[in-house]
């Protein structure tokens, strides 16, 4: 199908305290393709959230290149990138995030809200991304009444309902269990092979790579074999 996201010599330096200079990425080229479950993995510290950022637009590198769809996105305004981040990516972190005062229809209903979903199509689209996250049953009860496992699902669910092109998710299943975590991860993996979606997901858990269509290994800022 093509990629989605290509980087070209992708370097991001940090300046520190003593004024000397940490490089947290160097030269990273790779391609994200579309409708594929990939994972940047790697220990803490070893450049893959700081690489999911930029992959993302939340940040910009020193030197180097993102293609997303074919437009180099390092050059946009910030105002460009906010509305790349709002209309065509989504994000999952660790943290879920969920407004505790909103059941979990109203949380995603928000979502779409901020994403300008006409109102005549919300009630619809929650609905069909709750029972894709097997939560159609609990789409009245809020964050407390929840699981982690669950919440996280919510997040997903909050994540897909505007159809991003790409969902990005830094250590998703850092919070959970082994078994809820891989439950999340094998929720990406079918919500790829039943609605083709981009998933680009950060780990440092090696049950989770045989889940994955492509696995970029990251230490020290480098991608490696």
């Amino acid at each position: 199908m093509g990629a989605i996201i290509t980087t070209e010599s992708l370097c991001r330096d940090f300046k520190i305290g003593d004024g000397s200079i940490v490089s947290a990425l160097k030269n990273v080229n790779i391609e994200i393709e579309k409708g594929k479950l990939t994972i940047l993995r790697g220990r803490s510290g070893s450049g893959k959230t700081t690489l999911i950022n930029i992959l993302g637009a939340l940040d910009k590198p020193t030197k180097g290149k993102v293609l997303f769809d074919g437009r180099d996105i390092t050059t946009l305004s910030e105002r460009k990138r906010d509305e790349l981040r709002r209309y065509e990516m989504s994000f999952v972190f660790q943290s879920v995030a969920l407004m505790s005062g909103m059941n979990a229809y109203e949380n995603v209903e928000f979502g779409l809200r901020l994403s300008k979903t006409p109102y005549g199509e919300r009630d619809k689209r929650v609905r069909d991304v709750m029972r894709s996250v097997g939560l159609e049953k609990r789409m009245f009860h809020r964050p407390s009444e929840m699981s982690g496992g669950e919440q996280q699902r919510v997040a997903i669910a909050r994540a897909i309902a505007h159809d991003p092109k790409v969902v990005f998710a830094d250590e998703p299943t850092a919070e959970l269990d082994t078994a809820t975590g891989l439950k999340v991860v094998k929720l990406f993996k079918q919500l790829v092979a039943e609605q083709g979606m981009t998933i680009v997901m950060t780990t440092h858990d090696p049950s989770m790579i045989d889940i994955a269509d492509k696995v970029y290994t990251l230490e020290d800022g480098e991608i490696v074999e």
